[in-house]
């Protein structure tokens, strides 16, 4: 399973990951700038926030009534469509394969 991460001028980044694991995980664990997680996975910070590019939308599972009210709190503008937590979305469960753009500010 892949996850690719937009960085922006920084270019993208693609991570293997094993099925189960989050965005924010695979970011945290392979050093992918832009990605804080500081609550580490409990939808309860927004610096897990990210961009879904739009051909991956379909597949993804209805935002959580927790990540809604978090995703509202985002540092970075939210796009009511793309904008979802790394946290809530996993690989082999979500998605098998994805890309997301990475904010430009978490914090």
């Amino acid at each position: 399973m892949k996850i690719t991460y937009g960085l922006g001028d920084r270019g993208t980044r693609e991570v293997d990951v094993e099925a189960g694991t989050s965005i924010m995980r695979a970011a945290i664990t392979n050093s992918v700038p832009g990605i804080v997680g500081e609550c580490g996975g409990q939808a309860m910070c927004a610096t897990c926030h990210v961009y879904v590019r739009d051909e991956h939308l379909d597949a993804l599972p209805p935002i959580s009534d927790d990540e809604e009210e978090m995703l509202d709190c985002t540092v970075a503008p939210r796009d009511e469509r793309r904008s979802r937590l790394g946290c809530q979305l996993a690989a082999g469960v979500a998605f098998d394969e994805i890309v997301v753009d990475v904010p430009s500010a978490q914090v």
